[in-house]
């Protein structure tokens, strides 16, 4: 009888604790997400973000080649080995089946001149203020006063911050006679003329380079995240904003888009009237709407030159 209370007592007692710490728990929780959610970004993290963004929308890319031009291009890396080995039929069999997958792209692709069959990404950045990019520039100078061509070209290269989207293409007014009149001088047993044209067709691919300006990407993100707390943080808001003229200074320095200096002085002055307004009754709202069009239309021309 005993034991029935007792264990009666225990589950009553239980129950009490669960709805108390139930509620609690859920609270605690709501208050943890809550937390999170308003969680402000640094400048740093907000511009590692916007350079990754901008590496995932380049390997994209990847995904626009050419399968059949790359399998076309593997494939004469393939007849040049077999003709190295003395396999002339062999060779000259895969080279027609080569011709037969270039005469396809050349009836899909009419009005294009190349064919995109690689690409890969390189980032350069640097961690220079805009004071100690002017004093390399000016050392650079001196150097290339001096004569001390190689000295400067290593410094140059200390002076960039850019990400470069490099695609190699297959030149289609090109490569496809280069085939067929390989075809013919195996045909006619002049095995080494095949390959000399061979090799000179697979060095013929034509390389772009897109280069995208980091501190262009930067300021970019960091104006955006400015308008999203303007009104709820003024003070990180302008942390944002001076953040984003830092990057436009070290864009321009830099020399991207160096006939574009006007473009510079605007963005600067319209962060600048975004500022002030910011700091008064902050309605700022079609502002913000205009420089990021300005600021995507300008890093647009510069990506497109």
């Amino acid at each position: 009888m005993i034991s029935v209370k007792r264990e009666r007592f225990l589950a009553t007692f239980l129950a009490f604790l669960i709805l108390l710490v139930v509620p609690f728990s859920a609270g605690f929780c709501q208050e943890k997400v809550v937390e999170k959610k308003g969680h402000l970004k640094t400048s740093a993290q907000i511009s590692e973000r916007a350079v990754e963004k901008e590496k995932k929308k380049a390997a994209h890319i990847k995904e626009e080649l050419n399968k059949k031009a790359i399998k076309a291009v593997a494939d004469t890396y393939k007849v040049l080995d077999l003709l190295n080995q003395k396999k002339t039929k062999e060779a000259l069999d895969l080279l027609k089946k080569v011709i037969g997958e270039m005469e396809i792209i050349l009836t899909v692709n009419k009005n294009i001149s190349l064919i995109p069959i690689n690409s890969y990404t390189v980032v350069v950045d640097t961690d220079l203020s805009p004071k100690e990019i002017s004093k390399k520039i000016s050392e650079v100078k001196t150097k290339l006063n001096h004569g001390d061509i190689q000295g400067a070209r290593n410094l140059l290269d200390t002076l960039q911050s850019e990400i470069d989207i490099v695609i190699e293409n297959l030149p289609l007014a090109t490569y496809p006679d280069a085939m067929k009149l390989a075809s013919k001088y195996i045909i006619n047993g002049k095995i080494d003329e095949a390959k000399s044209i061979l090799q000179i067709a697979l060095n013929s691919m034509v390389v772009k380079k897109i280069v995208i300006p980091i501190p262009l990407v930067r300021a970019s993100d960091l104006i955006d995240e400015a308008s999203k707390v303007s009104k709820t943080n003024k003070e990180q808001a302008l942390k944002y904003l001076n953040e984003a003229k830092k990057q436009l200074r070290l864009a321009r320095i830099l020399g991207y888009g160096k006939d574009d200096q006007k473009v510079y002085s605007d963005l600067q002055e319209r962060i600048d009237s975004i500022k002030k307004e910011i700091k008064g009754k902050n309605k700022a709202a079609k502002m913000f709407e205009e420089l990021m069009k300005k600021l995507k239309e300008f890093k647009k021309k510069l990506v497109s030159s």
